[in-house]
């Protein structure tokens, strides 16, 4: 049996972990004294990665249309960017502002345990994603026909997806409301 909290099958936070998020709706984020550059970079960051995400998506759509004879290289380029970046955005959070977020408020160390399960969770389907594409070039470079991989790395990069938006948003239900709470705490 799943977990309710794992990453696949979670609909979002409980309603124990969203205290801060009733509290400071996401309409008003960007208005409140302690919404930074900082958070803004970061949320910025969690854009890039979905848009990277459906980049992918839409691009292997395409190539399955036959639509998108530079498939393999523009593969290649934005899966290399989206899974190092995304990777290297999570041990920064986990090595650094995870920790300091946590003993500002005890109450929401089960949701910083839930996102570093996350984390791991996300790392299986960053292999997964790689091992797809990778897949799908070798084909191509063999100047083989790609479609099945094609249609196997749609589904990963579909799956992904899910995944990265549902983790992407309970993240920032958690971190943005406890930077905003406590936001002169971090300074």
């Amino acid at each position: 049996m799943t977990d309710s909290l794992d990453l696949d099958a979670r609909k979002g936070l409980p309603d124990h972990l969203r205290v801060l998020a009733d509290l400071y709706p996401r309409a008003d984020w960007r208005g409140h004294a302690n919404f930074s550059d900082l958070t803004a970079f970061w949320l910025e960051r969690h854009g890039m990665f979905r848009q990277l995400n459906d980049l992918l998506v839409e691009g292997t759509e395409k190539r399955l249309d036959g639509a998108n004879p530079r498939f393999g290289r523009e593969m290649q380029h934005y899966t290399s960017i989206f899974l190092n970046q995304l990777h290297g955005h999570h041990q920064i959070e986990d090595n650094h502002y995870f920790p300091q977020f946590i003993p500002l408020d005890r109450r929401l160390e089960q949701g910083f345990e839930i996102l570093d399960r996350d984390h791991h969770a996300l790392d299986g389907h960053i292999h997964a994603l790689a091992e797809a594409t990778n897949a799908v070039l070798q084909r191509i470079a063999a100047g083989e026909d790609d479609e099945a991989e094609a249609r196997r790395l749609l589904e990963a990069q579909t799956a992904f997806r899910r995944f990265l938006h549902r983790h992407l948003e309970d993240e920032e239900d958690l971190v943005v409301p406890v930077i905003l709470e406590y936001g002169a705490a971090l300074e």
